[in-house]
Parts: structure tokens; C-alpha cells; sequence
């Protein structure tokens, strides 16, 4: 649901706009309300699962969203409709990271691999098949479908998560540090908004108010989130690599679509269809990767993703000369390398950590996806800026985000056999 309501609802804006009679630039709030609450309430998510249990805490914060997605489809006018975009991404904030530590509590070491690959897997389809699951409903019903979906898949996760959900485990834990909620929270979601905008200035703000939360998170007894887990090489290079990862894609989201209807020629519809089979790379990718993962560790996995990644991306601004087919094979071949060099790396953050900071553990994960993901905005905005002669320098930037693997691929040394 949070993957297909950050992906989906961007085809929708143009059909919004008329039938809300309010121009294109309000509209975009209905985009960026929702990844700016996401990233406000990340931070909190690991305390409020220590205080209230995991569990409690997963199942209160999908009720939101579902809640906030009903909102959404109700909303008579733009305000309401920004509003309740903004509950639903407070909502996914806390649901996503709370979910994936559960994920890492409950699974056997050995298996790690193998459960977040799968559950890579789907959340790999949101961006694969959201482009036309949401062109269908905007054709076919109404915009506001993209919103009432959430309903049934949400009520059914609820419905069997009360029945196979571990027991709800909380233990003492002091108020949460709130001048450091509000500069991680505040830091991140100016950092993630002058990435969106375009706007670098903006975003090194952001970088500041968040540098100055680690600062007074390492010098507190009982800080929001736990930076002590940066003593592990394993789980620091994981998060590097998470990073590093996060900048290629949302990177390559932002230059490849632009290349191929200005370099290539290829219709909107056309350039959805490549982008789909960037998707499917990875969600086909992603349980192999689980399996090698368990087996035959974390590392070399890693590299292999990052080597396939590395040379589909050089290979891509060269297709161009020998048709859209080959620009779809070498996009199936960089979705699966990304999912190879990222998938690991996260099995890895999990296996590093003790059990009782999974949640900082998820919190941090998520942070450093999202940090690299405007990192990757950021530095493509600059080339792209500069019109068509820039793209294969853009291109070479996508490269360098994408080395960490290939660098840090033997400090994954923790295993999960």
C-alpha cells in the first residue's frame, strides 16, 4: 500500500487538477504532503515500538493509513485531500520500519534471506505494476479508486495480522527526546523537499538540522535512536550500501524517463513500459536473491548485484542506437541489479544488530534509503538542468552512486546461515 500510494497517485495529478479546478503547481502538494510526513515520522517509529510493543504499533498505524486513504478519497477540495495525504504518510512512516522489524524478530537467522526477498517481491510490484494498475482506475473508474483500494487490502492485512502477530511486547522507556524528534524530523523533511524541488540549497539545510541531531543524539543518555549501532562495520556498511542504492534508483527514476522521451523519442505510454520492465527486474530478482543470500552469503550476492547495476547503467545511454528492446533488456537487467546489492544489505542491518534494537535498526535503514534517495535527486536535477548534451554525464553520475557495493561488498561479514 505505501509503495503503490508513493508511485500511483503522481498519474493522477493532471485529473485532479480538472476536476478540482486548482492549478498544477497546488496539485503537486498532493505528491509531496505525503513523502514529507513520511519522512517527519520515521524518527519516532523505533521509540513508539519499544514503549508500545511491535506489534500493537504496526496494527494502530495501518488503521491510520487506511483510515487516511478513505479521507482521501472523500475529500470534497484540495486542502482536505493535502491534509489527509499528510495522515496517511505520518501513518506509512511509522507502518513501514515497525513492519520490517517485526519481520527481524520473528525470523530464524538462517532464513532472513529468504523472508525479505519475498517480501521484496512485493513491494518491488508497486512500482512495476502501479503505473498501470493506476492508469486502469483513472480510465476506467475514477481517481479516487486509487485511494478506496487501500481499504480491502488493508482490512484483510488487519484481519490476519490479529491472528499471527507475536504477542505485543513493551517494555519502559522514557518520553521520547523531543528536541531530537524535531530535528531529525524537521532535517529530513526539508532535506527530502529541497531534493524534490530541485532546490540544493534547501536540501544542504536539511543535511544540517540532521547532522546536528546525531551530534545530540551521541551526547544523550536515552536518545531517540539508537547511533551505537554505527559500531558495527557490518551494519554501517549495510546502511552505506542502502544509501548508495537509494540514490541510484530514485536517480535513475528522474533521468531515464526524461532520456527516453527526449533522446529517444518514446511516447509517455512507451516510457511507463520501460519503466515497468525496470520493476519487474527486481521483483523477479528479489527471491532468487533471498535464496543466494541464505546460502551462499550476503557479500557476494552484494557485489554481483553491483557489478550488474554498474554495467547496465553504462550500457543503457549506448542502446539507444539499436532500438526500444534492448533499452528494456538492459532495464530488466538493472532492476535485478539493484534488487541483488540492495536486498543483502538489508538482511545484513537486521543479522548485525541485537534483538532488542531491530527497531532502530528498521528506523535507520529506512532514513538511509530516503537520505540517498534525495542524494540521487539532487545531483541528477543538476545535470538534467542542463538539457539533452548533459544526459550521458548524468548517466556517469548515476555510476559513481552506485559503487558503494562494489566497495564495501566485504564488509557484509555477518552471516545468516
Amino acid at each position: 500500500m505505501a509503495m503503490l500510494d508513493s508511485t500511483i497517485v503522481n498519474l493522477a495529478l493532471r485529473t485532479i487538477e480538472n476536476e478540482l479546478s486548482v492549478p498544477l503547481a497546488s496539485i503537486q502538494w498532493v505528491a509531496t504532503a505525503y513523502l514529507i510526513a513520511l519522512a517527519a515520522s520515521l524518527p519516532l517509529s523505533a521509540w513508539a515500538a519499544r514503549r508500545y510493543g511491535s506489534g500493537r504499533v504496526w496494527m494502530a498505524s495501518t488503521t491510520a493509513f487506511v483510515l487516511a486513504s478513505a479521507l482521501c478519497a472523500l475529500a470534497p477540495d484540495l486542502p482536505m485531500l493535502v491534509g489527509a495525504r499528510v495522515l496517511q504518510g505520518l501513518a506509512a512512516g511509522v507502518m513501514v520500519p515497525v513492519g520490517q522489524a517485526i519481520l527481524g524478530q520473528v525470523a530464524d537467522r538462517r532464513q532472513l534471506g529468504r523472508l525479505f526477498g519475498t517480501v521484496g517481491f512485493a513491494v518491488a510490484l508497486g512500482p512495476a505494476l502501479g503505473p498501470v494498475v493506476g492508469g486502469v482506475m483513472i480510465d476506467m473508474l475514477d481517481w479516487r479508486w486509487l485511494f478506496w483500494i487501500n481499504l480491502p487490502i488493508g482490512l484483510a492485512a488487519l484481519g490476519i495480522a490479529s491472528r499471527v502477530l507475536p504477542p505485543a511486547r513493551s517494555e519502559p522507556a522514557a518520553a521520547p527526546d523531543l528536541l531530537g524528534l524535531i530535528l531529525i524530523g524537521g532535517g529530513l523533511s526539508v532535506l527530502l523537499y529541497g531534493a524534490g524541488e530541485g532546490d540544493p540549497s534547501l536540501a544542504a539545510l536539511g543535511a544540517i538540522v540532521v547532522a546536528l541531531f546525531v551530534v545530540r543524539s551521541l551526547r544523550i543518555v536515552d536518545p531517540l535512536i539508537d547511533l551505537r549501532l554505527f559500531r558495527s562495520r557490518a551494519f554501517t556498511a549495510a546502511l552505506l550500501i542502502a544509501a548508495s542504492i537509494g540514490a541510484a534508483m530514485y536517480g535513475g527514476l528522474l533521468i531515464i524517463p526524461l532520456w527516453l522521451q527526449d533522446q529517444q523519442g518514446l511516447s509517455p505510454t512507451l516510457t511507463g513500459m520501460m519503466l515497468m520492465a525496470l520493476g519487474l527486474g527486481s521483483a523477479a530478482a528479489l527471491p532468487f536473491a533471498g535464496r543466494l543470500t541464505d546460502t551462499k552469503g550476503a557479500a557476494l550476492v552484494c557485489l554481483a548485484g553491483g557489478a550488474l547495476l554498474v554495467a547496465s547503467t553504462a550500457l543503457v545511454p549506448l542502446s539507444g542506437a539499436f532500438g526500444v528492446a534492448l533499452i528494456g533488456v538492459l532495464l530488466f537487467v538493472r532492476g535485478a541489479g539493484l534488487a541483488l546489492a540492495q536486498m543483502p544489505a538489508m538482511t545484513v542491518a537486521y543479522a548485525a544488530v541485537g534483538e532488542g534494537v531491530k527497531g532502530d535498526a528498521a528506523t535507520l535503514l529506512n532514513m538511509a534509503q530516503r537520505v540517498g534517495g534525495a542524494i540521487g535527486a539532487i545531483v541528477l536535477v543538476l545535470f538534467v538542468g542542463e538539457g539533452g548534451a548533459a544526459y550521458r554525464p548524468g548517466f556517469v553520475a548515476i555510476i559513481v552512486l552506485s559503487v558503494a557495493p562494489l566497495i564495501l561488498w566485504r564488509r557484509l561479514s555477518v552471516t545468516t546461515r
